[in-house]
């Protein structure tokens, strides 16, 4: 016969990824009771982590809760980017413009892994392979049904709130009705081919690649892996794109007088939609939502993984003064008046860099090539201490 567990906790964490187990550990260390349950096992959310540059916000708010130690141990800094073109390019030292800040790049992966163990050996109670499948409000709480897989057993968690941290296809997004919210997207009849390979690094930092046949960038990783995308067009597929193919795409795009692209074994290969979409607000009712069930970013300038562990930074404190200050409910409604002005900032960055740096969208000649003179034009504008490069230097390492 099935069996039924029930658990009662004040806060309800769908989402093991970054959001959501930040969110477990503020909430932990100001002793308030949460339970974080994910569908995927521990070795399942290590294979999904994919972004790898911290952002200085991010690093001090993660300091601030002293979650930051494997960052400093493990990880490198990394204070300036470089931007080629074809007729010659610019390396940008953002932290000379933006009080020394820079980014730490260490793998998405191994940082959720570090927090999820953390978490673990701070008493945390985290239900891995139990997926959520209906969450019931009502005026005096929320219950979320899950199906623990490995027992075949069916859980129930009452608690006062659940924290929606569980991607755009989780739960806590389709459990929202259309009419409660508004929905703002962006797509690009464009995509990107996203490549990991077993090559050292081909330089120190970030490099963009301007180029008429379109975008192509490289992220640094390790010493041994390293992080390339190139800019497709929306229709091709896999099979169009053989190794030999691909690298000599992105050393043609990515040339550098003097500079040798290093080549290597290409071991994770996939085609990348581009989108933006925000979600108005970021609650309904008892169910408050971070991270991609909240917003969906392009890769472009690395917001994605910073975003969501901000979001949960707000999303806990917030949560944190309801309870040991006695709020009204309606005081949650601050979390989105709080976090929505910086997720539009990041929205605009990342989409206006994506334009800057890509290829036209339009099928005209004239306008791309137009559209390639105006973008060499921002470009030089970060040669100078402008005030458009210090305001793109600040929102480049870390919007404030």
């Amino acid at each position: 016969m099935n069996t039924t567990t029930a658990l009662t906790t004040s806060i309800c964490i769908l989402g093991a990824g970054p959001a959501g187990i930040v969110l477990g550990h503020i909430l932990l260390k100001n002793g308030i009771d949460c339970i974080v349950i994910d569908k995927y096992n521990r070795e399942e959310i290590y294979a999904r982590g994919r972004a790898g540059a911290i952002e200085s916000t991010t690093f001090q708010l993660l300091n601030k809760y002293g979650l930051a130690d494997t960052i400093l141990q493990k990880g490198r800094t990394q204070n300036s980017c470089e931007f080629r073109y074809p007729q010659g390019s610019l390396v940008f030292t953002y932290s000379d413009l933006s009080d020394g800040d820079v980014h730490y790049v260490y793998p998405q992966s191994n940082l959720n892994d570090d927090l999820i163990q953390k978490y673990i050996d701070a008493g945390g109670k985290i239900l891995l392979h139990h997926e959520g499948q209906k969450i019931t409000q009502t005026e005096d709480g929320v219950t979320v049904e899950c199906y623990a897989q490995d027992i075949g057993e069916k859980v129930i968690i009452h608690a006062d709130f659940v924290a929606g941290c569980d991607g755009y296809h989780g739960l806590a997004r389709q459990s929202i009705p259309d009419q409660a919210v508004t929905i703002y997207n962006k797509q690009y009849n464009y995509r990107w081919l996203a490549l990991l390979a077993y090559a050292p690094p081909a330089a120190n930092h970030a490099i963009y690649a301007l180029h008429p046949d379109g975008f192509a960038a490289f992220l640094l990783r390790n010493n041994h892996v390293s992080r390339y995308y190139l800019q497709i067009p929306l229709h091709d597929q896999l099979q169009d794109w053989s190794d030999d193919r691909i690298w000599e795409n992105l050393q043609k795009r990515l040339a550098k007088s003097g500079c040798k692209l290093p080549i290597g074994t290409i071991f994770e290969k996939r085609i990348m939609a581009l989108r933006n979409y925000v979600i108005e607000p970021l609650r309904y009712q008892r169910l408050l939502i971070a991270g991609d069930a909240a917003h969906i970013i392009t890769p472009m300038g690395g917001k994605g993984l910073n975003l969501a562990v901000q979001d949960a930074g707000v999303l806990a404190e917030t949560l944190v003064s309801y309870y040991l200050e006695k709020h009204e409910l309606s005081y949650l409604e601050r979390y989105s008046e709080i976090r929505l002005p910086y997720i539009w900032r990041a929205q605009e960055f990342s989409c206006s860099l994506l334009n800057m740096l890509h290829k036209s969208e339009s099928n005209d000649p004239d306008e791309v090539r137009f559209h390639q003179k105006l973008s060499e034009a921002k470009l030089l504008q970060l040669t100078q201490p402008t005030t458009f490069a210090k305001n793109f230097a600040r929102n480049y390492v870390g919007i404030i």
